[in-house]
């Protein structure tokens, strides 16, 4: 290996670093699997911890993500719904996204929640159809598909399955486009145990399988984010003819997309966030058939996503940020609400190691610069 720094590293060592591979920067769409990025959110220089986003920065970013041919997945989980992006601040993020989105062409799926209601004031079903009305206005509007996200109040508000039956049987009764629906396990929100109306993962599968089939038509796919890789093969099975299974698993992504034979994830990843480059070689060579090739791409980072991804798993947008930060992309490592600091020095030295080691920095000299930054306190941003 030919290296082109070394580093002292908190419980790692010396680390050698070694040259960034060769990824392309430009890619077209790939044709055999439709691909997001869950795209993270730049936080404003003001070290306040409130929700000011830096606009530009962020613009920037999901623009790296489309000249990849990957399309963006924003106002999700990934981009700080409920830790730190207040529904304002998201809608504003939705209409600018919409805008550059339609400037380049590029694929965009944004969240409808009902994160505008104060769940203090024990919202009820009515008020959870209104609030979900108001960000599908919003989103339809914009021209972007829409991803209806779980929401918090309806977890607190229902009573069982029929409940969320009702609710989002009314909803998809009335959008004007096929929609993703979003299943997200509770290692990614503990607000949503019990999702669907039930604590059995099992019978909670079968109440989605009833909402989808009922309503195929306006369903394009469901996002799955329990990090159960044979529960999310045996869902997709169970999927009405047309309906996609957009994998979330950011553990096991490599061999769910690539499928069986018969049946195959697409994928709205968060962890493709940060590995934009290597994924989107990956997809281009399994549009060639050469499964080896995108099995050599995308294997290697694995064990950097579930690093990222290791519990409490919802931290993971501070490792997003961070290596965003390495790779130039941004310029300085923070986050709306101060969630910097929710991983610790020896957790995001692991995360420099295995970024290295998977390929994602694409300028190791300067990512092992802003390392030795971060370690000694002369980075920009820190406090």
């Amino acid at each position: 290996m030919s290296v082109v720094a070394t580093i002292e590293l908190p419980g790692e060592g010396r680390h050698a670093v070694g040259r960034a591979p060769s990824w392309p920067r430009v890619a077209a769409p790939p044709r055999l699997r439709r691909a997001y990025a869950a795209a993270h959110v730049v936080a404003g220089p003001d070290g306040t911890g409130g929700s000011t986003v830096d606009w530009d920065e962020t613009m920037a970013f999901r623009h790296g993500l489309w000249r990849l041919g990957l399309g963006v997945a924003d106002a999700m989980d990934t981009a700080q719904r409920g830790m730190g992006m207040d529904w304002p601040t998201t809608a504003e993020l939705i209409r600018r996204s919409a805008a550059e989105a339609a400037s380049v062409n590029g694929a965009l799926a944004c969240g409808a929640n009902t994160d505008q209601l104060d769940l203090d004031s024990k919202p009820g079903l009515v008020e959870v159809l209104e609030a979900y009305r108001q960000q599908l206005e919003l989103i339809e509007g914009s021209g972007a598909t829409v991803v209806l996200m779980a929401s918090r109040a309806l977890a607190a508000a229902a009573n069982g399955p029929e409940d969320y039956l009702s609710v989002y049987g009314t909803l998809l009764a009335e959008v004007r486009r096929p929609v993703i629906l979003h299943w997200l396990g509770d290692a990614f929100d503990p607000a949503l145990t019990g999702y669907w109306g039930h604590t059995d993962l099992d019978a909670a599968a079968d109440t989605v399988i009833e909402l989808i089939t009922a309503r195929a038509e306006k369903v394009d796919g469901i996002k799955v984010s329990l990090l159960d890789k044979d529960r999310e093969i045996d869902l997709r099975r169970r999927l009405p003819a047309g309906v996609r299974l957009y994998t979330g698993d950011d553990f096991n992504y490599p061999e769910l997309i690539l499928g069986d034979g018969t049946r195959h994830s697409d994928a709205l990843l968060g962890i493709f966030d940060g590995i934009a480059a290597p994924a989107a070689a990956a997809l281009a060579r399994l549009d060639e058939g050469d499964t080896d090739g995108y099995l050599a791409a995308l294997r290697p980072t694995v064990p950097l996503s579930r690093h990222i991804f290791q519990a409490p798993t919802y931290h993971y947008k501070t490792g997003l940020a961070f290596l965003a930060w390495l790779n130039g992309q941004q310029s300085h490592f923070r986050l709306i609400g101060g969630y910097e600091t929710a991983r610790d020095a020896a957790h995001l030295s692991r995360l420099f190691v295995l970024a290295d080691q998977a390929g994602v920095l694409a300028d190791p000299e300067l990512a092992a610069y802003r390392m030795n930054g971060y370690l000694d306190g002369s980075a920009e941003g820190f406090r």
